[in-house]
């Protein structure tokens, strides 16, 4: 069996061979147990000068963890910089945010070529390289460069937006080109993937086969080499979130919860405190519910998980004044001596915790102004109690949604219209609620987070 090369911007944390992190980690980890192989990234320390640094190995199981420092020049410059204050609003299609700087651009390519050289002493001919993210997609063609010949294969994590935005990016064509040194380009959904192919034609990077299913795409690229790109939605661990959900409703925190409730009905939202996530437009519309439908007032609390990231941007800190403003706003208008409406926290919380928090909750809202995939809508709908469902209200912008079409789906800048769902989400009748929670539950039974994995690692290795 190939051994399996896994190369991410970031490594997820590892003590005694296990991983802390979520699910793409766990399913990452589970590949590389089965076939072998090394795990390549960034280890998340910053020094003054990495450029002579080697990749600090070690060997967990058949599982070797390769990871190495960023300078501080190159994680200002390329992680703080480019990747994310240039190609990630600009892939959330906020051009608006997005920043232009022919020096971070240089530096993404520098760090791109440093991954490439400092991985090439660890690859072998047989080997299987599959890449990760917006972070490092000129990495393949910097390993082409270097000779390698190996199935290589990309996934972005992202939306991939249309021709129309990415145009506004200055190495649009070069970043396409690179692309197209991959054997395998994988991507959340078909409305991706159809933007992508636009980008591969518009900029002359190639021509495009599409499948009839708008599922696939093989593309012939200016230089003859051959790529395949193909929808393989990301997913979650179906039947352990459903066992954890419930073991945890019996937890303490869980039950601490519920305590505090005192009968409330309870709407929960859990996002990274994110831009993308649309939580402005969010808090607008539960003031919207209260207002509109005041029968709400002492009778549900809105409980919005938002741990902080990228603290250090200028954007991230201007979101949190604002939502911390926005809560307080609300609580103040409609709080009463015994009930807050928004229980608004800057904190995270283990899986068990929310999965307990999940199944609690009569509505979940997931609502980001756009997503590649959302794994917290999945993780609602498999943390409910099948015999008593809550009720997800969904961004149509989020790439489950694509899947997911049993939800109440929502445009989430029309805050009147997220208002109205929510209303009729907190009353949703019993035989409604299971059918539409049994359909969501069955299409995660079987497109989970093994076979995206499996899917995608046997189409990397040439298998149809």
């Amino acid at each position: 069996m190939n051994r399996l090369i896994i190369i991410s911007n970031r490594v997820a944390p590892v003590t005694e061979g296990k991983s802390q992190a979520g699910g793409l980690a766990v399913a990452i980890l589970e590949a590389l147990k089965r076939q072998g192989g090394i795990w390549f990234g960034w280890n998340g320390e910053i020094e003054e000068s990495a450029e002579a640094t080697e990749p600090i190995l070690k060997k967990a199981g058949n599982i070797t963890y390769a990871t190495m420092p960023l300078s501080r020049r190159d994680h200002d410059e390329y992680y703080n910089g480019y990747a994310n204050a240039t190609l990630w609003p600009l892939l959330h299609y906020r051009l608006d945010l997005a920043s232009f700087d022919a020096a971070t651009y240089e530096a993404y390519r520098r760090v791109n070529a440093l991954f490439a050289e400092k991985v090439t002493p660890l690859l072998r001919d047989q080997d299987l390289v599959w890449v990760h993210d917006y972070h490092l997609m000129p990495l393949g063609q910097e390993l082409r460069r270097r000779g390698h010949g190996q199935r290589m294969g990309f996934f972005l994590h992202t939306p991939w937006p249309s021709p129309e935005i990415l145009s506004a990016l200055p190495a649009m064509v070069e970043l396409v080109e690179s692309l197209c040194a991959y054997d395998l380009i994988g991507f959340h959904t078909r409305d991706d993937l159809g933007c992508f192919t636009q980008c591969v034609a518009t900029s002359g990077a190639g021509t495009v086969e599409m499948a009839e299913d708008g599922a696939s795409a093989c593309i012939t690229a200016a230089d003859g080499h051959r790529v395949e790109a193909r929808v393989f939605p990301i997913s979650i661990d179906t039947t352990n979130l459903e066992k954890l959900a419930a073991q945890a409703a019996q937890s303490e925190a869980t039950q601490r919860l519920r305590d505090s409730l005192v009968g409330r009905a309870l709407i929960v939202g859990v996002d990274r405190l994110d831009y993308s996530k649309g939580l402005p437009q969010r808090f607008t519309a539960f003031q919207e519910l209260l207002d509109r439908y005041p029968e709400n007032l002492s009778a549900v609390s809105f409980l919005q998980i938002a741990p902080p990231s990228r603290s250090d941007v200028t954007e991230y800190q201007q979101i949190r004044r604002e939502l911390e403003t926005m809560a307080g706003h609300i609580n103040g208008h409609f709080a009463d001596f015994d009930w807050v409406p928004i229980r608004y926290l800057n904190r995270s919380f283990g899986r068990r915790t929310l999965a307990g928090f999940y199944r609690a909750a009569q509505v979940g809202l997931v609502t980001p102004l756009r997503d590649g995939m959302n794994l917290v809508a999945k993780e609602y709908v498999a943390a409910q109690d099948p015999d008593d469902p809550g009720v997800l209200v969904l961004s149509r912008f989020a790439g489950a949604a694509r899947e997911l079409e049993e939800a109440l789906q929502v445009n989430p800048y029309d805050t009147g219209e997220v208002a109205e769902c929510l209303q009729r989400a907190l009353h949703m009748p019993l035989a409604e609620r299971k059918e539409r929670h049994a359909a969501m539950l069955r299409h995660l039974r079987t497109h989970d987070i093994t076979r995206w994995r499996e899917d995608y690692v046997a189409a990397l290795a040439g298998h149809p």
